[in-house]
């Protein structure tokens, strides 16, 4: 007995942007292994032209290890005829109108026969340029919300947004849509045509000045950062998320639209197969850098919630929200998609789960011998962070540095070389600190509410699209997939 929401994929046109970003691959593989009766699937990437587009699609996309399920049921052949039948590459970019398409005959055909628009296209740099920051979570979301609006047979906008444009504060979250305007910083108001003004301002200033392209990007990062602490967010990324959902919500009109909101997501649990992830996440960087012997000091709250929520559970979420809201005119619903209210995990239980694993299973350096792993020191605060990185490497960093000017010979490059590493630390522990240190908590009654019409539906009981985060392990999870599914696609050990 087929489930709602394979039903409801059949016969279907959708439009997916974001291609072939972490999320969208799981995305387009579950669709084409639970319902190879979709009518076809766009593809929106970055690509020069159509062979370039298809090029992309072909490496980064059908010939990945994520595949490997569809790839072995159907066998090569059957997989590339079904890839070649159902999917179309377009070479785009959402920052531009009509998303880039240059062809007309395409995008007639395109606003004819697209029944659902899924936006998961966004730049994720925590301190991303502004210009480009605006150009794609903020304008290009506007910009999907009006090609959808040229859709004939929309039937809903699916937008993949984050929880934490909720900012840094502390407490419960609610699933509520930002209103056109809204400041995280009291009564300031934010106006997001002045926002891009500004922008537009101060890169022709850059570019009078004749500054380097370098100049440039790092005035532009700045530039965001600051734009972004004023209204109360703690860094560009979240700032032109937020402004996104703002407009897509104040200018929807009866287009139906549900926001998905995920917090930190994490490789697959179950679906294709326990593991499959792809570059490093939020939290990865940390238990990567862990597992090879580099992190003896962290900066981390031990009773401090970590949201994280695996990526097929995502991709669920997402397919179950658009059965249940296709067709409904004029709705807006938020959807917290995470696991912080349902069931909880610690930075603590993270920590001690990843120190016994790589104690019973080290990494193995170039040389071949195991990497031992000590339990590390955790700072709760970013005063005695900074505290400790001082007296541990800026003093000794300042005689090294005293050594070079009274003997330049004697270490070379080396001062300069540590003095750099240092600085990317630093930076990098200042944009990851309001994850780190996080005291909210994400209320998903939407979602909850969702699972519960589920679960009463005897069709839904199989489980091949399940997103309750209360049935994850995080012991198991962390020890048995988590981190052997780093190891194994992003360490490739």
């Amino acid at each position: 007995m087929e489930s709602n929401c394979v039903q409801f994929l059949g016969d279907k046109t959708i439009l997916i942007t974001g291609a072939p970003g972490f999320l969208a691959k799981v995305l387009v593989e579950k669709i084409l292994r639970l319902q190879p009766n979709v009518k076809k699937m766009y593809l929106l990437l970055r690509a020069s032209d159509d062979k370039a587009a298809m090029q992309r699609l072909r490496s980064e996309v059908v010939e990945i290890d994520l595949f490997r399920v569809l790839r072995k049921d159907l066998g090569e052949e059957n997989l590339n005829e079904l890839v070649h039948e159902k999917i179309v590459p377009v070479p785009g970019d959402i920052s531009v109108h009509n998303l880039g398409l240059k062809d007309p005959d395409l995008l007639q055909r395109m606003w004819s026969e697209i029944d659902i628009i899924i936006n998961i296209a966004a730049t994720t740099n925590f301190d991303e340029r502004y210009d480009i920051g605006l150009g794609i979570n903020t304008f290009g979301a506007l910009n999907v919300l009006n090609f959808a609006k040229k859709c004939v047979k929309r039937q809903l906008l699916l937008h993949v947004s984050t929880a934490y444009v909720c900012g840094e504060n502390k407490g419960l979250f609610l699933e509520k849509p930002f209103k056109m305007g809204e400041s995280l910083s009291g009564d300031k108001k934010l106006d997001i045509n002045v926002e891009f003004e500004l922008m537009k301002q101060k890169l022709k200033e850059l570019e009078h000045q004749n500054c380097t392209e370098e100049e440039i990007s790092q005035s532009m990062k700045d530039l965001g950062m600051t734009r972004a602490k004023l209204h109360g967010w703690p860094n560009t990324y979240v700032f032109t998320k937020a402004m996104g959902e703002m407009l897509i919500g104040s200018s929807r009109e009866n287009l139906p639209l549900v926001i998905i909101r995920p917090t930190m997501i994490t490789s697959t649990l179950a679906e294709p197969f326990p593991g499959w992830i792809e570059g490093l996440r939020t939290i990865d960087s940390v238990i990567v850098a862990y597992g090879k012997g580099r992190l003896k000091c962290f900066l981390a709250d031990s009773t401090s919630i970590f949201d994280l929520i695996p990526a097929d559970m995502v991709v669920n979420a997402m397919i179950a929200t658009a059965t249940a809201h296709s067709g409904e005119t004029g709705i807006q619903t938020i959807y917290h998609v995470g696991s912080s209210f349902q069931n909880p995990v610690t930075f603590g239980q993270l920590h001690d789960t990843s120190a016994r694993y790589f104690t019973k299973k080290p990494l193995v350096a170039r040389n071949g011998s195991p990497i031992i792993v000590s339990k590390g020191t955790i700072l709760p605060t970013m005063a005695q962070f900074s505290l400790y990185m001082t007296l541990r490497y800026k003093l000794p960093l300042q005689i090294l540095r005293l050594i070079n000017i009274i003997y330049p010979w004697s270490e070379g490059d080396k001062y300069n070389d540590l003095s750099r590493k240092l600085r990317l630390a630093m930076r990098l522990v200042e944009l990851y600190e309001p994850y780190l240190l996080f005291k909210g908590i994400f209320d998903d009654l939407n979602t909850e509410r969702l699972r519960v019409r589920r679960k009463e539906n005897i069709k839904e009981m199989d489980g091949s699209f399940d997103f309750d985060p209360k049935s994850i392990n995080w012991d198991d999870y962390i020890a048995n997939i988590h981190i052997p599914g780093l190891i194994t696609y992003v360490l490739k050990q």
